[in-house]
């Protein structure tokens, strides 16, 4: 019974120590991270999430890392990853949409963006992002509908993307502009 003890003790001391050192190698990838030093921080996350397999944050600072130095499937991967995890991240829809878009996914960015949207009916952000992506298919008429939304929520750059692309009454509605 000793023996048991002893060998519970010792395991649950171990998943302890790998959590605490998870965690720090985390944080001073984060501090890397904030310094601009994205390889040397992917460094840390690496370790972090050798240490600790479910550590979604660790994934999802790690995708903008990579993303930082354009490993763009290395993002994707860490983002998929992170959304596997917490499937309620809308900061990693949302950056995954970012990096699809920029890899002329637009389809798959427009489905990121939504989902956040899903999540986050207010996130206007994500409302300002998926207007772009209409108006890179194209359909300009949808892109102004979500940057009016955007807008309506506070993100004002999307004004200027509705004095572009939104010349009618119906496309920018509220604001005061025609053909």
């Amino acid at each position: 019974m000793k023996k048991l003890i002893l060998i519970s003790t010792f395991v649950f001391a171990s998943l302890f120590v790998f959590s605490q050192n998870a965690k720090e190698f985390y944080n001073m990838a984060n501090d890397k991270l904030d310094k601009g030093k994205y390889k040397e921080a992917i460094k840390d996350y690496d370790k972090a999430i050798e240490l600790d397999k479910l550590f979604a944050e660790a994934y999802y600072n790690r995708a903008v890392a990579k993303n930082s130095i354009k490993d763009y499937p290395g993002a994707i991967a860490d983002y998929d990853k992170a959304i596997e995890l917490k499937p309620e991240n809308v900061l990693a829809y949302n950056n995954r949409g970012l990096v699809k878009k920029t890899l002329k996914d637009y389809d798959g960015a427009y489905a990121d963006y939504s989902k956040a949207i899903e999540l986050k009916p207010d996130y206007a952000v994500a409302y300002f992002n998926r207007g772009n992506i209409k108006v890179l298919q194209e359909q300009p008429e949808k892109g102004c509908e979500d940057f009016n939304k955007a807008l309506e929520l506070g993100q004002n750059r999307a004004l200027e993307y509705i004095s572009k692309y939104c010349r009618s009454k119906n496309q920018a509605a509220g604001t005061g502009q025609s053909e």
